[in-house]
């Protein structure tokens, strides 16, 4: 199944996440992901480090009383229908002393969710554990067929808003995600627009951005700002990566000329100063709106239009500390759309959304 057509299963999956050892770490990003938002229900995680725990004893802030278990054994006394591979590994390759759960859930009937890099399903053994046990995978980084980009997304009537980001890993999902709820609420017709793997178990269908080949990436973006703007009044594309991180900044690019963004919405994490991985300081907030504007000008304009602050870690009086000072440093309106809920900042962006003549209040 490839993730650009993946539909959503008639009935609501029940998931058995797979996080070994990782699951109270950041690395299980797709785990606490899919645990926050997705609808599909999380009904035990397997992490035999936490064993006997809940979620919410291991994740505070994950508002879930799943049971955290040794092995599959115990998670299919829950019975779920799913095991979802809950933690992203480095180079996305499958650890080996996984398999042996894989397998095992493929023998009893489950889907396999994979976000992985490799491929699960072109792999034999389990391509025969699936005919043998009924079970099926899902590989959600696998793109569909390459597009070239051609610029109709310049034209869609819904208005366009990218989430860019200092670095990876800032909370431009989650903010993307909260913003789409605000606007719904407000009954406008919002659409998250997945574009990580993650996002797409979540929504149930996007494109992995970062598995398509270059040449294409722009336009798998536009593929699916076409597809979900006809149902749409906006947009909220989930961005990728960062502009200024040396591996990742390709896929920044690639969303951020695909999409042909009306807006941008910059999000941080503050207490991140340097680059992961490389350790290059984390641009100045004033500096990041100027860079990332400047790079849309020559293709569509775009302004950044608030600062999604992400506070994760300091206490409330160092939080509100953080916006005030993000605030006199842009002019921008900023907030933490998780703390302190997408409300008001979704009110003080939405002006520079309704310039299509569409009121978005």
């Amino acid at each position: 199944m490839t993730a650009a057509v993946a539909a959503r299963a008639p009935a609501l999956r029940r998931y058995a996440i797979l996080a070994p050892g990782l699951f109270a770490s950041r690395s299980a990003k797709t785990a606490h992901g899919v645990i926050a938002y997705a609808r599909d229900r999380t009904v035990a995680v397997i992490d035999p480090s936490r064993a006997g725990e809940r979620v919410c004893d291991a994740v505070p802030y994950l508002r879930s009383d799943a049971p955290i278990v040794r092995d599959l054994d115990q998670a299919l006394r829950y019975q779920p229908t799913a095991l979802l591979i809950g933690v992203a590994p480095a180079g996305g390759a499958l650890p080996p002393a996984w398999r042996a759960a894989i397998l095992q859930a493929l023998d009893a009937n489950l889907e396999v969710v994979s976000g992985l890099h490799e491929v699960l399903g072109e792999d034999a053994e389990f391509a025969a554990a699936a005919r043998r046990g009924g079970g099926s995978i899902w590989d959600v980084r696998v793109p569909p067929p390459p597009r070239l980009f051609t610029s109709k997304a310049n034209d869609v009537a819904a208005h366009v808003a990218l989430f860019v980001g200092s670095d990876c890993a800032v909370g431009k999902m989650t903010a993307a995600l909260e913003l789409t709820a605000a606007a719904r609420a407000r009954g406008r017709r919002a659409e998250f627009v997945a574009t990580g793997q993650t996002g797409i178990m979540i929504a149930g269908r996007g494109i992995a951005i970062d598995r398509v080949i270059a040449d294409f990436a722009s336009g798998a973006v536009e593929q699916l700002v076409l597809e979900s703007a006809p149902d749409a009044e906006i947009l909220f594309v989930e961005g990728q990566g960062g502009i200024n991180h040396a591996a990742f900044a390709p896929v920044t690019l690639a969303l951020l000329y695909g999409c042909a963004p009306d807006a941008l919405i910059l999000v941080h994490l503050v207490t991140r100063e340097h680059i992961e991985d490389f350790g290059t300081p984390v641009l100045p907030l004033a500096q990041l709106v100027i860079l990332y504007e400047r790079l849309c000008e020559t293709v569509k304009p775009a302004k950044v239009c608030g600062i999604a602050l992400n506070t994760h870690g300091l206490d409330d009086a160092q939080a509100r500390r953080a916006i005030d000072e993000a605030r006199k440093q842009t002019g921008l309106p900023c907030d933490d759309v998780v703390r302190y809920g997408a409300d008001a900042f979704y009110e003080a962006i939405v002006p520079a959304l309704a310039h299509k003549g569409v009121p978005l209040r």
